[in-house]
């Protein structure tokens, strides 16, 4: 994949986000998540709040290492399912999740991230926000124990 590093990062740090270190790009998402975020993170700069991006769009390739990394970690696939999808499954493969560092970014996202569709989806992930559009009106839905509960990942 091509894209711009340093234009992005340039523009991300002027709208509050941080890009991070790891590489993972923000350009990858998918486009209304995208939009999303950056309007949430204008919001939140104006309450002192910056968003750090600490993974958005990953690749198969890395979404697997993480995976085995997860069951050699918690010693079962069923375990590890808890906290890491199958790249067929990831919603960051796919560019429609990104992961937040920083209590501050995740308490305010936690309070008004609805109003823009941000929601948080699993209860033992406080970082990890999926678009949720739906939310705009009727305010994010219920969240999973943990990815393993989630009935996408079936």
């Amino acid at each position: 994949m091509s894209g711009n590093t340093a234009s992005s990062a340039i523009w991300t740090k002027s709208l509050g986000y941080k890009e991070a270190a790891s590489g993972h790009q923000i350009e990858y998402l998918n486009p209304h998540l995208l939009r999303a975020l950056q309007d949430a993170a204008t919001a939140a700069k104006d309450d002192g709040v910056v968003f750090h991006v600490s993974s958005g769009w990953r690749s198969t390739a890395y979404q697997e290492q993480l995976q085995e990394d997860a069951i050699a970690t918690y010693g079962s696939r069923a375990k590890a399912s808890q906290w890491v999808a199958p790249p067929e499954k990831s919603a960051h493969v796919s560019g429609d999740a990104v992961d937040l560092d920083g209590y501050d970014t995740q308490a305010w996202l936690t309070k008004r991230g609805a109003g823009f569709g941000l929601c948080q989806v699993y209860e033992n992930e406080p970082w990890h926000f999926e678009l949720r559009t739906e939310a705009q009106q009727q305010g994010c839905p219920s969240m999973y124990a943990d990815a393993a509960h989630d009935p996408r990942m079936k």
